[in-house]
Parts: C-alpha cells; structure tokens; sequence
C-alpha cells in the first residue's frame, strides 16, 4: 500500500506530531495501534510504497494486528483508504471540523448554535488565510473562540479586529485583547456598532486636532489632553462650536491649560446647557449679574457683598470673551 500525508506543504528532518494527538487520541488506542499509527506517520512523509507484511517485520507485530490497527484508526476518521493506499489527515482540522461542522437531527436552539458555530469557523479561516497565510498556531483558535464569547463580537466585527491590529503591525494577542476590550468598553458588537464607533473617534480626532492648531501646539495632544477632547464630545455631547467658546478664554493666558477647559465645559453641562446659543446667553446673563452687583456694591458702599454663589465662577470666568 502507498502513504500519503494530505496537503504536506514541505518535508522537514523530523516526525512532527501535534499536542491534539496526545489530548484526544492517545488514552483512547491501545500501545500497539499506536505503534503502528506513528510508524505509518513517519513514512507518509516520504510517500513510501508498503505492505502489511513489512509492517509486520518491522514493526515486531503480526499482521492481524496490523489490520486491526489500520481499521481503528480508519473508524477515528484519522486515516482515509483509497486506491493506491491511505491519506494520513491532520489531526487539528480534524478536531476543527468536528467543533464546527453542522449536525443533523438538531433543536432550533442548537440549529442555531450549529449555524453560528459554522459561521465562526468562516471567520476563524478568513483571519488564518488573510493575516497568517493558512499558517496560524492552534492554539490561537481557542483564543479567538474565547472573545468570541467574552467580548459578544459577531465574526465581521472580529475578522475588523485582526484587520486593523495587522495594519497596526500589531499582531499579538496581548495587543489584540487590548483593542478588543476598548471596543466591548464602548458596547460594540456588531458591523455598525463598529462603523458608529470609528466615525465618532474621526469627529473626535478632528477636534483633537483643531484644538491642538488654536491652541498654537507643534505636537499631537498627550493621552490625557486627547482624554479630556473624548469627554466633551463623546460624554458631553459638545460640538465644536461649543468647545471654541471655552477656547477663546485661553487668549487671556500664557499656558493654555486643559483642566481649565474641563473646568468650564464640566459647568456648563452641569448646568444642562446643550447648545452654544443656551452658552452664550448664560455668560451675557451672568456678566450682566456680576456688573449689577458690582453697581450695588458701589452705590452702598459696602464692598463685602456676600458673593458666595459667584466668587468661584467670577474667578472661573473672568475676561471671558463672549
């Protein structure tokens, strides 16, 4: 009979056998079938042509156990018989298939589990033919499955994750779960929970940029600055406009200074103030309030007004140009 080995890419120096074998196999066959299945291994490397009797002598075993051993392993689906004599198959497409492969006489419930499970061994080949030439480690397929429930992402989303860690010259799975959690932190799940997300971070990155420009920065906005710019767009809901309201307060400043932005911004909001119109007209009121009680102070005489409502603001606000 001929050996063969199916889709052996390149012929190496040495019998690799794959950790599955041990995990899955090797407690299930006896010593002898095992003997013979890594015997069979290692000649189908070099596409031999032999019998059963030259197993036999080799091997030290009779013929019937031979046979016996090439049916067991026949039946674990490990070896396949054709003409010329048996494809040995890889053992982690195996075990891959058997996770994923659709069942018959299923609930719905587990028809659509099946029909899930179908869906992400799709991606899982995407990701391992498109980011790791139909070479990545097994062990990265348990990996993907575990943020598959983990993260609830569905298989676009994940195959979106390898993409841009790929282009980010980033492909470790430390990176990746990094990426992975700022993403399910912002409840994405989906395509267009995704597509939503990257659009708002563009908005974002733009008005990073623009404060950065007005604020006469050479440099990118450190972390915690490009923090702040996040939580007046995203937690704020403030548009530009509203933002270059607070902005020109710092033309009354050396060193522009973002806690101070904070600082207004956070007031406003706080006040449940949500369009530069509603802004505006609070600091034409409250420049009014502090001007009458000043004319109060002045025509009195008595120059400790209690101010205990407006001192803070009056300092947060001075020279304010509205």
């Amino acid at each position: 009979m001929k050996l063969e080995q199916a889709d052996l890419s390149s012929l190496f120096s040495h019998t690799e056998i794959p950790d599955i074998f041990f995990s899955e196999y090797l407690s299930q066959a006896n010593g002898d079938f095992i003997k013979v299945y890594l015997y069979m291994l290692f000649l189908s490397k070099y596409d031999k042509d032999i019998k059963v009797n030259d197993l036999s002598k080799k091997l030290n075993l009779s013929p019937k156990i031979i046979q016996d051993s090439v049916k067991y392993w026949e039946e674990q689906g490990v070896i396949t018989k054709k003409n010329s004599g048996y494809i040995m198959h890889n053992l982690q497409e195996i075990e891959l298939y058997n996770l994923y492969k659709p069942k018959t006489s299923l609930s719905a419930e587990q028809m659509q589990k099946s029909a899930e499970s179908q869906k992400r061994a799709e991606a899982i080949t995407c990701i391992n033919n498109r980011y790791f030439s139909g070479l990545m480690p097994t062990t990265w397929y348990s990996d993907i499955e575990l943020w598959f429930k983990k993260y609830g992402f569905d298989e676009q989303v994940m195959i979106a994750l390898f993409s841009t860690c790929f282009d980010r010259s980033a492909l470790y799975k430390n990176y990746i779960q990094a990426v992975a959690e700022t993403w399910h932190k912002n409840n994405i799940k989906t395509f267009s929970d995704l597509e939503a997300y990257e659009e708002k971070r563009e908005k974002v990155n733009l008005i990073a940029n623009t404060i950065s420009k007005k604020l006469g920065f050479n440099r990118q906005l450190s972390q915690f600055e490009y923090a702040y710019v996040e939580k007046w767009y995203v937690d704020y809901g403030y548009s530009l406009d509203i933002i270059e309201i607070a902005l020109k307060k710092t033309t009354s400043k050396t060193n522009p200074n973002f806690d101070y932005l904070d600082k207004l911004l956070s007031d406003w909001h706080d006040r449940n103030l949500h369009s530069a119109e509603e802004i505006q007209k609070f600091l034409l009121e409250f420049k009014q309030k502090n001007k009458n009680i000043q004319k109060l102070e002045k025509s009195t005489g008595y120059s400790k007004y209690d101010q205990r409502d407006y001192t803070n603001l009056d300092n947060l606000y001075a020279n304010l140009k509205v």
